[in-house]
């Protein structure tokens, strides 16, 4: 193949459409996996075209259908004439290397593509005045190409070891119950009925404004960085860098977030506040505060992240709202001018997530907004902009706080406990769902917990020990205000 010509191969392209023609029981693979772009030489197009038109009406492809097809269309003498087709059987005795030629001729596809993705890229680079703008023109092109190469197949149960395996691990399971544990949160309650977070799993926690999801969220990535020393990656589109930072410090540390933003820490906070940040500089936590940023993007950063650190164990997104689908520009209120069309970005920005959970085969945790207006419980419906939340989702959670919006009268006669907070499995694809009992230190930014565990369907209780309004550390803490940290 001369060096200015794209990659391709003609004998290929035609031995496969010759098997299409002389065996009948392989035609339905060809032609659901294979487009008419992945063919190099324009009057095979044509021919693998009239073959899907004959497809599609329920009929075998062979010389004769072929042929009129093409003639009906007016197209036979661009694809070459009757003798062209005819010498397509003639090519190849049997259909026995079908799969074979696929593989060629899908190469030579992606590699064409990827050549113009290249002179696509290079020509946008030329005159882009914004750098993120090139690199996410650039992204996207691989990005496309990749997605659209993604693609499998139905396949018998007798076909591959898929029973073996599934029998392996229940046999696993049964030796050693911890031993498909997924990524623990820190709250043994809520791993007791997730076995922990599963990989490719779609996580939201949704909430209404003020509940503390980010903060729940970031417990559990405090969990698994800087307890665990797993990989995560953080994408906070509302909340900069720096205050996260402050958050996770604090709760790390056990140190009152608005003591620290006083000036009132004591000798004790700071040698926590320094232990803490020296495991916070030795933690693979990884946190990008971009405004904007789509499913693409993300998906190409981690994919960046996990090929330096040899893996990611988990992602979290605060929050679906804020995301922008391809092309929208959040920042200008480009929200295609209609609720409906909202909802559609926001079912694609879902799927998207679902399908990069499912690629880098890790838990991601996606923060979603609950609609405001609310006066009974959150329902699964009242995920704001989109039922497709709830459809994509694996595990959806809520966060119930009675003592948010509580009069003080009721705070002061102790119909609601200041802190007492319930986590609310509303579904979970594989497992159970339930109710959780926790606590909320406000000050340390934290869920706690509850020492005295009921069944996980038990409403939340407003009888437990009221640490006050404002928790010190040495009541959230049980009386340390030493925290062990690992070292």
């Amino acid at each position: 193949m001369p060096n200015n010509q794209m990659p391709h191969n003609i004998d290929a392209e035609r031995a496969l459409l010759g098997c299409v023609l002389i065996d009948e029981s392989v035609q339905s693979e060809i032609l659901e996996r294979v487009r008419e772009e992945d063919l190099y030489d324009e009057g095979h197009r044509l021919i693998l075209a009239a073959m899907k038109t004959i497809y599609a009406g329920h009929k075998t492809a062979d010389v004769v259908t072929l042929t009129d097809e093409l003639d009906r269309e007016g197209k036979l003498e661009r694809a070459g004439g009757l003798q062209a087709i005819t010498e397509l059987t003639a090519l190849i005795p049997s259909a026995a290397n079908y799969r074979q030629y696929l593989e060629i001729v899908r190469r030579d596809s992606v590699n064409r593509a990827l050549i113009r993705a290249a002179s696509d890229i290079i020509q946008n680079s030329a005159g882009s005045p914004e750098d993120r703008d090139a690199i996410g023109y650039a992204e996207k092109l691989v990005y496309d190409i990749s997605k659209r190469e993604d693609s499998g197949s139905l396949a018998g149960l007798a076909e591959g070891d898929v029973i073996e395996e599934v029998i392996s691990k229940f046999e696993m399971i049964q030796n050693d119950p911890s031993s498909c544990r997924g990524l623990e949160t820190g709250f043994r309650h809520l791993d007791r009925i997730t076995n922990g977070l599963q990989k490719s799993d779609l996580i939201v926690i949704a909430a209404r404004p003020g509940m503390g999801k980010t903060s729940l969220a970031m417990n559990i990535v405090e969990n698994a960085c800087l307890r665990k020393g797993k990989v995560a990656a953080v994408f906070s589109l509302e909340m900069p860098r720096v205050q996260i930072v402050q958050r996770l410090l604090c709760s790390y540390a056990g140190v009152s977030m608005s003591a620290a933003l006083s000036g009132k820490l004591n000798g004790k906070d700071w040698k926590n506040l320094m232990r803490a940040s020296d495991q916070l500089r030795k933690s693979k936590l990884f946190i990008d505060d971009s405004s904007r940023v789509t499913p693409a993007e993300i998906l190409s950063k981690c994919r960046r992240l996990a090929t330096a650190e040899g893996g990611i164990d988990l992602i979290m997104i605060d929050y679906i709202q804020l995301m922008g689908g391809e092309g929208t520009d959040r920042q200008k209120g480009n929200y295609r001018n209609s609720p409906e069309n909202r909802q559609q970005e926001i079912a694609s920005i879902t799927r998207d997530l679902k399908i990069m959970a499912k690629e880098l085969n890790v838990p991601v945790i996606a923060l979603s907004q609950l609609r405001r207006i609310q006066t009974k419980e959150a329902q699964l419906s009242d995920l704001r902009e989109s039922g497709a939340i709830e459809q994509d989702a694996d595990i959806v959670m809520f966060i119930n706080r009675p003592d948010v919006g509580a009069t003080p009268e009721e705070l002061v006669k102790g119909n609601i406990v200041k802190g007492a907070a319930e986590l609310v499995i509303a579904k979970h694809r594989n497992g159970e769902t339930g109710r959780i009992q926790l606590r909320f230190l406000g000050e340390l930014t934290k869920f706690i917990d509850v020492e005295a565990q009921g069944e996980p369907t038990e409403a939340p209780s407003h009888k437990k020990r009221d640490f006050g309004e404002n928790p010190t550390a040495e009541e959230a803490f049980g009386g340390e205000t030493d925290i062990p940290i690992d070292d």
